[in-house]
């Protein structure tokens, strides 16, 4: 169903992935972006349970646009394992305006799709979303 205010469908893969990944663990990042010519958000990369947040970070496009979920994992004070789900909107600078604004207009009804999100972040550099501010973000 596209969205009326900027016309973005969101494909099935997209909510059936973020599904694997909520419940059954199988990945442990996806990557999603908005294909402008077929005005829908897909699946761009998933990440294996065992990769790390760097090549996490390293599958976003310095140039380009993207959302992103990561499954972060850590330790409480209390000694207990826990796990949040991050959703990062992820918007550097040197995009194009024009990219920047359809993902802006589209964040929303998108993040409505993927339910269990328990933390957002906007990131415009990598600094923005530094394993220290997901951490500090997510505890």
């Amino acid at each position: 169903m596209a969205n009326a205010a900027s016309g973005m469908a969101v494909h099935d893969d997209c909510k059936l992935r973020f599904l694997d990944l909520k419940a059954k663990r199988t990945y442990r990042f996806i990557v999603y972006k908005i294909e402008e010519k077929q005005k829908q958000v897909v699946v761009e990369k998933l990440g294996e349970p065992t990769e790390s947040y760097e090549d996490f970070s390293a599958s976003l496009p310095a140039d380009e646009c993207r959302y992103a979920v990561y499954d972060f994992d850590y330790v409480t004070e209390e000694n207990c394992q826990k796990s949040r789900i991050i959703f990062i909107a992820w918007s550097p600078d040197i995009s194009r305006v024009r990219s920047k604004m359809i993902y802006a207009s589209s964040k929303d009804r998108f993040k409505r799709e993927l339910d269990g999100i328990q933390v957002e972040l906007q990131a415009t550099d990598p600094t923005e979303m530094g394993l220290d501010v997901i951490r500090s973000r997510a505890t």
